[in-house]
């Protein structure tokens, strides 16, 4: 079986959620299918041989394009003049519709796998240049939704109202476009529960959904207490993603005190790329380190006391939720942080919401090793059905039903 998969970054190295996703996903399907990727480059990404070679032995054929750059203007004036969401612009190059056609000319691809809602735009070059390949567009985000919830959360914040009036217009125009591209697909795949369940509500239950959770590679956090960087409190992710950024303001800001004021000599270590300039004032915080790019976050996970997920918006699932596990880490999380797993509150993990009572749930596992240890191996345990080798052959069932 021949499978071409789009993404929007190289999936090398695998530093967070979504080139993770896409790297397990190669990864699984190697082992089955002749794999080739079309992936756009962001700066700083490499092709060269020794960099990507893990990447590159899985692959029949990789080929990429260079991020296109987009001025605020040019957002701008996209934003006036089209009715497309912004997402439909980020990542529409015509060197990128060029470069796709010629891989369909030249291979009889089966499946055509489209990597999230920035590259939706390319389905209908798919369906013309080789109209025989079955198309599955695999959603990270219910984005219509995420963008609803995003709304919310800024619409309460008076000088967040710029952002919220921007909100508004994109669910009004997301919802339109994840409804087009999820029926022109001839099958949809989402990360948890919660997403079919919107998607199947946006789309009039008229497209074929089917959940595949994301996934990792479990051994690769099981590492020694000597490889540890230490910290009391941990939390990772991409920083300048809207509800990273948004998590760790509302935890320092609501939270953190709180702690500070029950343990003055506490940590907490923001561990991620491309922090947002909404978190300069955080790096003159006591206790508060803020990491930019780290080669590898597992010494910080193994580091860790506790690790949080004070989520306030999000849709899918978040892939950190499982590292952490899957590295025997005690967990305090927000519902929206868990959501799409199924778990409960302190079985492999704490559950709460309000600002205080998350505080109360910090300090109570930093108090008490015994029940961290109760919680992380409850969580080890939980993370072992999300390792790539159970979930990714999900895909392969999907492909064989579309090619009956």
């Amino acid at each position: 079986m021949k499978v071409l998969l789009l993404t929007p970054q190289l999936p090398y190295p695998p530093h967070q959620g979504t080139s993770l996703r896409n790297f397990h996903v190669i990864r699984g399907l190697a082992e089955a299918c002749q794999v080739s990727l079309l992936s756009f480059l962001e700066p700083g990404q490499s092709v060269e041989a020794e960099k990507i070679a893990p990447l590159a032995q899985l692959c029949r054929r990789i080929e990429t394009v260079p991020v296109p750059q987009r001025t605020t203007g040019k957002r701008l004036q996209q934003l006036l003049t089209t009715r497309r969401p912004d997402m439909a612009h980020r990542l529409f190059s015509q060197a990128f519709n060029i470069k796709l056609l010629r891989m369909l000319q030249a291979d009889d691809f089966d499946v055509v796998q489209i990597e999230g809602i920035e590259l939706a735009r390319y389905l209908p070059v798919i369906r013309h240049g080789s109209p025989r390949s079955k198309i599955v567009f695999d959603d990270h985000n219910a984005e219509t939704e995420l963008q609803r919830r995003n709304f919310l959360t800024d619409l309460g914040q008076p000088r967040r109202w710029v952002a919220a009036a921007y909100s508004a217009e994109q669910v009004r125009r997301l919802r339109k476009f994840e409804r087009w591209v999820c029926q022109q697909a001839d099958w949809v795949t989402a990360v948890s529960q919660p997403d079919k369940a919107h998607l199947e509500t946006l789309t009039n239950g008229r497209a074929p959904i089917t959940v595949i959770p994301n996934s990792l590679d479990v051994q690769q956090f099981q590492l020694e207490e000597a490889d540890a960087i230490p910290s009391d409190i941990v939390f990772s992710g991409k920083m300048d993603y809207r509800p990273n950024v948004d998590a760790v303001l509302w935890f320092v800001d609501e939270v953190w005190p709180q702690i500070r004021q029950r343990r003055p000599f506490a940590t907490f270590t923001i561990v991620g790329q491309k922090p947002h300039a909404r978190l300069d004032r955080l790096k003159n915080e006591p206790g508060i380190t803020l990491t930019g790019w780290v080669d590898r976050v597992e010494p910080y996970l193994v580091g860790a006391k506790v690790f949080i997920l004070p989520f306030r918006v999000g849709s899918g699932t978040r892939l950190k939720l499982i590292e952490a596990m899957a590295a025997g880490k005690a967990l305090v999380s927000t519902a929206v942080g868990a959501e799409g797993f199924p778990v409960a509150h302190n079985r492999e993990l704490l559950l709460v919401d309000e600002a205080e009572a998350f505080g109360t749930a910090v300090l109570q596992l930093l108090d008490n090793p015994d029940e961290r240890k109760r919680l992380g191996q409850a969580a080890q345990q939980f993370a072992k059905q999300y390792d790539w080798r159970v979930v990714v052959p999900k895909f392969l069932e999907i492909y064989q039903q579309l090619l009956k």
